[in-house]
């Protein structure tokens, strides 16, 4: 079987891994020389903690177990079992970890409330003063810039596998068929449209009803911290932002203590995960309402910047790097992403929103299975 997948970010590269893996020829198609978008400017968080419970939490799962495997064989992604710890400060934050460790699933996640002791031995790094944190074991993390160029090596490597970079694919032609603006063909079995946050042109020509939004968030990197931070790290302002803490713990937590005004404009979470050369990377922002600005704003960093500095105890590192990304998010909170058939034998898979990174290995499983590869 010949499979035409198009768009190399993470999403793309998963479902490239996944049908070589089935024993498929792949050609792999990407607009840029490499990806440029949001799968090489996020986290690289594989985040299972704060995923809504059902289809999303057993996507997440299983993609952590398909992503350790992925990594023990491609070194590259730089997959670590680091967990990660959700920092509290007071009563209301601490109350809504409480509830997350009573949730039916608690185990299935790892989580394991800990006072500020047991949190400080875990990840010394964390010398600042806090209550305590809720610990999330099944939390992991990759390198996002490295990931899909060692992804793409060892795909190359089974000699079932052509990547064509700087490439965009214009039109869909017949079935199961593209044609790319060098005005080359590409014919295959199956063709699968991975274009993330890229949907005009020829994503709106075939769906023009699509239910995915875009998201613009903002992030920044540091020089290297000088010490291991042993876990990813997240403040209690992620318990507003991710579906599973919803409850009354959390309306309580939201009625008494509003975000500080940054924080609400920007609907800012605080995210912090330490890169192979010891920088941090840290965010986030969220921007739902287009057109997007052209620029990064200055008060987001600066909250995350004395929020970080009030958990290290310590003066933050020299910020080498900010930027923006955009990425695509399915608009039914039910659905984990949207695929759909736009033409015989041509399938669009798009929408995962913050959940491309941490849940691409089981998506594109999903599309292997539902296609019957």
């Amino acid at each position: 079987m010949r499979v035409i997948v198009v768009g190399a970010g993470v999403l793309g590269t998963m479902h490239a891994w996944e049908a070589v893996g089935r024993g498929h020829e792949v050609v792999h198609i990407e607009r840029e020389a490499e990806a440029r978008g949001a799968s090489v400017r996020n986290f690289g968080l594989v985040w299972v903690g704060g995923r809504a419970g059902g289809a999303e939490l057993d996507t997440a799962l299983r993609a952590r177990e398909l992503g350790e495997g992925i990594g023990e064989r491609v070194p590259g992604l730089g997959f670590r079992p680091n967990g990660s710890l959700t920092v509290v400060r007071d009563a209301a934050e601490h109350a809504v970890a409480e509830a997350a460790v009573r949730r039916p699933d608690a185990a299935s996640r790892g989580y394991k409330l800990l006072g500020a002791d047991e949190a400080r031995a875990l990840n010394p790094a964390l010398r600042g003063e806090f209550a305590g944190a809720l610990w999330c074991e099944r939390d992991a993390a990759v390198e996002p810039r490295t990931a899909q160029r060692a992804l793409r090596e060892a795909l190359a490597a089974s000699g079932q596998y052509t990547f064509l970079g700087g490439r965009e694919v214009r039109d869909v032609v017949g079935e199961r068929a593209v044609r790319d603006d060098h005005g080359d063909f590409h014919e295959g079995d199956a063709v699968v449209l991975c274009t993330g946050a890229w949907l005009g042109g020829l994503v709106r020509e075939l769906a023009p009803d699509l239910p995915v939004r875009r998201v613009r968030l903002q992030m920044m990197q540091t020089t290297p911290l000088g010490e291991s931070l042993t876990t990813s790290v997240a403040d209690a302002d992620s318990f507003r932002y991710y579906p599973a803490y919803a409850g009354p713990e959390l309306d309580a937590l939201a009625a008494a203590q509003p975000q500080p005004p940054v924080a609400a404009e920007h609907r800012m979470q605080l995210l912090m995960v330490q890169r192979a050369d010891g920088g941090l990377t840290i965010g986030d922002t969220h921007e739902y309402a287009t057109p997007f600005g052209f620029d990064v704003v200055e008060d987001p960093y600066e909250h995350l910047t004395s929020v970080v500095e009030a958990l290290l105890g310590r003066p933050l590192p020299a910020v080498r790097r900010r930027w923006a990304g955009v990425y695509a998010q399915c608009t039914d909170p039910s659905r984990v992403v949207h695929r759909q058939q736009v033409r015989e034998g041509v399938w669009l898979v798009t929408g995962p929103g913050g959940r491309g990174m941490p849940c691409s290995p089981a998506l594109a499983e999903d599309t292997a299975n539902e296609l019957g590869w």
